[in-house]
C-alpha cells in the first residue's frame, strides 16, 4: 500500500498525537498537512512535526487521500457542511469526534447520488502517549484499501479494532473511551486509602501507580485472562482474598456494569443530540 496523503481538520491534542505517531512510523512530513483556526496552534504543530498547515480547511484537503475530522463535536456539523463541496469521491473521511454518527456525517458531507466513504473512530486519551486503543467502524462505501489506511492511522497511536456494527461504538465509548477515568478513580481511591492506613501520601501514590502499571503489563503479556491472573495472586484465607471478598460483598461487578451501561446510554443520547 502506498503512503496515503493525510489532511487533519483541527490540530488539537489528539490530532497532534496521531501526527506524531505517523511521523514516528516513518511517514514523511510532506504526506501530512493540517488546518486549524488558531494561528498559534498552526505554528506549534508545524514546528513540532515539520508539516504544512493552513487556515483554510478546503485548502488543506486538496489532493488528500484521507481527511481526518478532529474538531470538537459541537462544531462538526458546521465544518462538514463547509467541506462538503470540496470532498472528492475517492477521499476517505475519518472522524475521531465522539457522538457523531456515520448517518449524520453522510448527511452533512455527501453530494446528491454520491455517499462519502466514512470511518468513525473512538480513540482514548492514552493515545497521547501512543498507548491508546480505538474502535473503528466503516460505512459501506469504505474500500479494503481505505480500511487499511484508517487502521494505519489509528494504529500509529495504539491498538485499532474494527467493529461489525456502528452501535457498538457506544460500548467502546463505555469501556475504553471513558475507561481511563475509571482507573484514575481507582488510583485516587487506593492512594487515599493507603494514606489513611498511615502511609505518606507520596508513598501511597507511587505504590498505587506502579502496581497499576505492573498489573496492566502482566495482563497484556499473559496468555490467560484476568480472572485466572486474579486467582493466581489470591491465596486462600490471605490478605488479597480478604480485599476481594470485601469488594464483591459490596457488589463490585454489578457496580461496574451499571456504570458502563450509564456511559453507553449517554453516548447514544449525545449522538442523537449532536446529529441533529
Amino acid at each position: 500500500m502506498t503512503t496515503p496523503r493525510i489532511a487533519f481538520i483541527g490540530a488539537g491534542n489528539m490530532a497532534a498525537s496521531l501526527i506524531g505517531g505517523l511521523r514516528a512510523q516513518g511517514i514523511d512530513a510532506s504526506a501530512i498537512r493540517a488546518s486549524d483556526r488558531g494561528a498559534e496552534q498552526r505554528s506549534k504543530i508545524s514546528a513540532e512535526h515539520g508539516i504544512e498547515t493552513f487556515a483554510s480547511n478546503a485548502e488543506a484537503i486538496q489532493n488528500a487521500d484521507v481527511i481526518v475530522l478532529s474538531v470538537k463535536p459541537q462544531v462538526m456539523k458546521e465544518v462538514c457542511l463547509d467541506l462538503a463541496a470540496h470532498i472528492g469521491k475517492q477521499q476517505l473521511v475519518v472522524s475521531i469526534a465522539a457522538g457523531i454518527s456515520c448517518a449524520s456525517l453522510e448527511n452533512w458531507l455527501s453530494k446528491p447520488g454520491a455517499v462519502a466513504a466514512i470511518v468513525r473512530c473512538m480513540p482514548n486519551t492514552p493515545a497521547l502517549l501512543r498507548q491508546g486503543v480505538s474502535g473503528l467502524y466503516g460505512n459501506a462505501q469504505v474500500s479494503i484499501e481505505q480500511r487499511q489506511q484508517a487502521e494505519q492511522l489509528l494504529g500509529a497511536v495504539g491498538l485499532a479494532l474494527w467493529l461489525d456494527k456502528e452501535e457498538l461504538i457506544d460500548a467502546v465509548t463505555a469501556v475504553s473511551g471513558s475507561g481511563p477515568a475509571y482507573f484514575f478513580l481507582l488510583i485516587e481511591a487506593m492512594t487515599a486509602a493507603g494514606e489513611k492506613l498511615g502511609l505518606p501520601r507520596e508513598t501511597a501514590a507511587q505504590l498505587t501507580l506502579h502496581t497499576a502499571l505492573g498489573a496492566a503489563r502482566m495482563a497484556v503479556a499473559s496468555d490467560v485472562d484476568a480472572s485466572e491472573l486474579r486467582r493466581r495472586v489470591t491465596s486462600p484465607a490471605g490478605t488479597t482474598e480478604a480485599a476481594i471478598k470485601s469488594f464483591q460483598a459490596d457488589g463490585f461487578e454489578a457496580l461496574v456494569e451499571k456504570a458502563l451501561n450509564a456511559a453507553a446510554q449517554r453516548s447514544a443520547e449525545l449522538a442523537e443530540q449532536l446529529g441533529q
